[in-house]
Order: C-alpha cells, then sequence, then structure tokens
C-alpha cells in the first residue's frame, strides 16, 4: 500500500489555514471585536449561513468553528447528498451527543441546492441543539432557504478577495513548506501580481493557477524558475465571476440598467463588457437593452426603441464579437438620451384600472356596425370622425366606458420630445374644455 504522505493533496487544500492568525481577508468579519471573530475564539456556537463568491473561504471558517470548540465536523455537499446521508448525519450527532456530551457542526456545503423538504429535516436537529447547521451558499439565502432555516441561522456575508489579499496567499504558498516552499521556486513579481489578478477574488482559483504554473516549472542555472510563458499560457481564457442564473447575474443586469437610467454611458458599457465578458448571451442583453428603451426613454426619444431593436437584429446577423458592437452604441445612445418613463407609469396604471373595473362594455358609438341589425342597435351612431372636424380633433369626444368618467394616466415629461408631446395635449383639452363650455351654454 502507499504511504499516507504519497497520496497527492491538491495545493489549495494543503494552504487550508489552521488558525484565524493565518486567515486571509473578511477583516469585517474576523476583525478585532468582531462577531464571528468572538464566536470562533470564544468557541461560542450558533448555526450560521456563509453567503459569499467561491473561494472566499467558508468551508474553512466551519472548520476552523469546529476546531476552536472542539466539536465534531460532519460535512456533506447538497450537490451529492440525498435524504440517506442527511439521516446518517442527524443519527451521528444524536449518538455523540447522548454517549459523551459532544457538539457536532454539520457543514453543508452549496446548501442552496437542497429542495424545501431537504431544508426542513434538519430544522427538529436545529431546534434541540442536537448539532449546529452551518451552510454554505453563493446565492441568495433570501431567495434559495427557507424562512424557517433562516431565522434559526445568522447570516454572515462573506466578499470577494481584494487582488492584495490573494497576492498574500501566493507569496504564502511559495514560501510554506505545507506548499511549495520545499521547492524554492522562482516566480517573479510581475508574475506573482498576474496569478492574483487572474484569481478574480477567488483564493482557490489562485492556487489552482500556482500549483498548474509550478508543473510547467524549468530548471534555470540549477533553480526552479516558473517562466513568464507559463504563467501567461496558465492564465488566459479565464473569465470573470458570473453566474448565468444568479446573485451576480442580477446584480449585474441591474448595474447596466441603472446606469443607463442614471445617464451615465461610461457605466453603462462597463457594465455592459463585464457581463459580455463573464459570457452573458448576447441576444439576452439586446432583449434587456430593448426593455430600457420602452421603460426609461419612452416618448422623450422615440427613436430609441428603433436603434435598440436595429442592434438587437445587428447581433443576430453578424454575430459575436463584431455584433457586440452594436449593442455598445444602443447602451451608450440609450444613456446619452432624454429620459422618461411617463409610458411606464401610464401602461402600468391603465393595467390596474383595467383589472378593477372588469369588463366593462364598450360605449355604443364606439363599436363598428358591419350589419344592419348593429346599426338598428346603435352602432357606431353618433360618432364623430375624427378627420372631418377642425383641426382633425372631435373636441368634448368621449372614449372611456361610461362608468369610468375620464382618468389620465400620460403625464408627459418636460424631456425630450415629450416637452412637445405635453404641449400638444395640453392644446387638445384646451378644446374638449371650450367644447363642454359650449354645450352648457
Amino acid at each position: 500500500m502507499p504511504d499516507a504522505s504519497d497520496v497527492y493533496q491538491p495545493l489549495a487544500d494543503r494552504m487550508r489555514p489552521h488558525s484565524l492568525e493565518s486567515f486571509v481577508g473578511q477583516e469585517h468579519l474576523l476583525g478585532p471585536g468582531k462577531p464571528l471573530r468572538q464566536a470562533i475564539e470564544k468557541g461560542r456556537l450558533h448555526s450560521m449561513v456563509f453567503w459569499g463568491p467561491p473561494g472566499t473561504g467558508k468551508t474553512t471558517l466551519a472548520r476552523l468553528l469546529a476546531e476552536a470548540s472542539d466539536a465534531e465536523f460532519l460535512t456533506l455537499s447538497a450537490v451529492l447528498a440525498g435524504v440517506k446521508d442527511i439521516r446518517q448525519a442527524t443519527e451521528r450527532a444524536t449518538t455523540l451527543r447522548n454517549t459523551a456530551g459532544r457538539q457536532t457542526i454539520l457543514f453543508v456545503d452549496e446548501v442552496h441546492r437542497f429542495n424545501k423538504a431537504q431544508q426542513d429535516a434538519f430544522l427538529p436537529y436545529v431546534e434541540n441543539g442536537t448539532l449546529i447547521f452551518v451552510g454554505a451558499t453563493t446565492e441568495n439565502p433570501s431567495f434559495e432557504l427557507n424562512n424557517a432555516l433562516l431565522s434559526r441561522a445568522r447570516t454572515y456575508v462573506l466578499r470577494r478577495l481584494e487582488a492584495a489579499s490573494i497576492r498574500a496567499i501566493v507569496d504564502q504558498a511559495l514560501t510554506q513548506e505545507r506548499g511549495l516552499g520545499s521547492r524554492a521556486l522562482s516566480l517573479a513579481e510581475d508574475l506573482r501580481e498576474r496569478i492574483a489578478q487572474a484569481a478574480d477574488g477567488d483564493a482557490r482559483r489562485a492556487l489552482n493557477l500556482l500549483e498548474i504554473a509550478s508543473d510547467l516549472s524549468e530548471t534555470v542555472n540549477g533553480r526552479e524558475v516558473i517562466p513568464e510563458g507559463v504563467v501567461n499560457e496558465v492564465v488566459s481564457g479565464g473569465v470573470r465571476r458570473f453566474d448565468k442564473g444568479g446573485e451576480a447575474f442580477y446584480d449585474q443586469i441591474s448595474a447596466l440598467h441603472k446606469s443607463v437610467r442614471g445617464s451615465a454611458p461610461d457605466a453603462a458599457l462597463y457594465w455592459l463588457a463585464r457581463m459580455l465578458d463573464g459570457g452573458c448571451d448576447p441576444a439576452y442583453l439586446a432583449r434587456r437593452i430593448v426593455r430600457m428603451a420602452s421603460e426609461d426613454i419612452g416618448t422623450a426619444d422615440p427613436r430609441a426603441l428603433g436603434l435598440t431593436l436595429n442592434a438587437w437584429d445587428v447581433q443576430e446577423r453578424l454575430g459575436s464579437p463584431e455584433g457586440e458592437l452594436a449593442l455598445a452604441e444602443a447602451v451608450v445612445y440609450l444613456a446619452c438620451a432624454p429620459k422618461s418613463n411617463a409610458v411606464y407609469r401610464a401602461f402600468g396604471a391603465a393595467m390596474q384600472d383595467a383589472t378593477k373595473y372588469g369588463s366593462l362594455d364598450v360605449p355604443l358609438h364606439l363599436r363598428n356596425a358591419p350589419t344592419r341589425l348593429m346599426k338598428e342597435l346603435g352602432y357606431g351612431r353618433a360618432y364623430r370622425y375624427a378627420h372631418d372636424e377642425s383641426e382633425a380633433y372631435a373636441a368634448g369626444e368621449r372614449y372611456f366606458p361610461d362608468a369610468m368618467g375620464e382618468p389620465r394616466y400620460y403625464y408627459p415629461t418636460s424631456h425630450g420630445l415629450e416637452q412637445r408631446i405635453g404641449e400638444k395635449l395640453e392644446y387638445l383639452r384646451s378644446l374638449d374644455r371650450k367644447s363642454q363650455k359650449e354645450r352648457r351654454e
């Protein structure tokens, strides 16, 4: 049998911190006096959820909590585990509690992958103190975890690691014996920085990149060196942190939309580039950009809608990356265009009234009368054909169902073309008022 020391252990696992002093990052949680640091140092166990991007230390913190409190550490992966695994873990925790008086930390990685029934299975054991539940997730717990489970656990938000923190982890891996220190590898400062930047806030990714590069090292003048070409090859082709259906996805599309709405073309371009760089489907972005034209530009600049539809068409015809320039053009145009959500608000109000008033009859004078029976019933009677009226406007004519009165939904802004639209509508209303006055007299 091979010696245990010969069993391969990834660099990222070998470099896992075993104390708070060696843990890098998350100062907002682990700084002096911070609640999570106090919980670890004093062994005060409570159920918790670690929410943050990959490679930010969620698993490591759970292990540190178990070591500090001398608790049994059990782990499940929600990707692989089922009801049987949950039952075995809770039975183990129950046995330890009853026979040895020892607490158990059950760490569930990717806990958002468990369905409601699986999450509910933990509740009785969390409630009676049989186990301390620690979940790790990259998704927003508010959307992915049951309220009952969330109410029994404190949520800690872990942040992506800054490049300086990643660089410190890379330096540790190159110098410490448990890492690559025994090999005395030589890696230039600027290349260490390249790896730190390429990791995009993920310590595990940084260590994986470093390990691959170390396997391709060369011997130069009797020293083991990782050359620039190897680092360039290892870090090339990496994409930024992006989840096509998760929290990062919706955060970034929200940032793009709000940058357009806020008339910030540079920021809008940045978020568009971030999403494309992360692998977002350009067709999805095209659809959302069309939506922005309708929701935030509207009739302040009616050209915006046509331009965004054209950009979508160009993107579909040319594909990536050529078509993406058309999306960038559309985003810049929208950001610089006059803004109005008047139609968006008006349509919402009209939809509310459509629901509120139900199926009101169309007034007889607005109905078509293609048959003699319809004419005899009064369909179309007294309808005023606007083109035959003065200024092509039937002043005083009513177009709503009788029970509704004359509600107003659309209030043009003073931005762009809507200023002129507002002036035109006000003039037409003055004709309505004049017509009503003449009828009363």
